[in-house]
C-alpha cells in the first residue's frame, strides 16, 4: 500500500507546533484543495473529523478519528469512512536543537487495483504536495506566535 512520509524543522517549541496541528478545522485556511472540515466530535484526546477535497478536481471525501497523545506529543489519524480503502498515518513533533522536527506519515489504498494504476502516481503526488503544504504552512503559523 502507498505511504508517504514529509517532514520540515520548524523554529517554535513542539508543544506549539503540536498543539496547532490539533487544530484541523483550520486546515481549508491555507490548503487550496482542502474544501472544508467538520468537527463531527471533538474529546480532549479525540476529534472525529469530516473532510472534503478535490484531487485533480475530483471530489473525495472522509471521515477520520484522531487521537491526541498530549504526553509524546503525537496525533494518531484512521479513517472511519470514506472515498478510500485505507487513510491513516501519525504526526510526531519532537525537540532537535533549537527546533522542532515535524513528520507526518500518511498510509493510504484506494482499494480499486484498477483505479490506483491509472491514478495511483497523481495520487501520490497529491497527498505529498498537500502533507507538504500543511506543514510549510503549521511552520508559518507555528514561527509567527513564537
Amino acid at each position: 500500500m502507498p505511504y508517504v512520509e514529509t517532514s520540515i524543522a520548524i523554529e517554535a517549541s513542539p508543544r506549539t507546533v503540536y498543539e496547532l496541528a490539533k487544530q484541523q478545522e483550520r486546515f481549508p485556511e491555507f490548503m487550496p484543495d482542502v474544501e472544508s472540515i467538520t468537527v463531527v466530535e471533538r474529546e480532549s484526546d479525540r476529534a472525529v473529523t469530516r473532510w472534503k477535497t478535490l484531487v485533480e478536481e475530483a471530489p473525495i471525501e472522509w471521515t477520520e478519528e484522531d487521537r491526541f497523545d498530549d504526553a509524546n506529543l503525537r496525533i494518531d489519524y484512521k479513517l472511519l469512512e470514506g472515498d478510500l480503502d485505507k487513510f491513516e498515518g501519525a504526526w510526531t513533533f519532537s525537540q532537535n536543537g533549537s527546533k522542532t522536527h515535524v513528520v507526518l506519515g500518511v498510509d493510504y489504498d484506494f482499494g480499486v487495483p484498477t483505479l490506483a494504476e491509472l491514478i495511483g502516481p497523481t495520487l501520490e503526488r497529491k497527498v505529498r504536495e498537500n502533507s507538504e503544504m500543511m506543514l510549510a504552512a503549521l511552520k508559518r503559523e507555528a514561527e509567527a506566535a513564537e
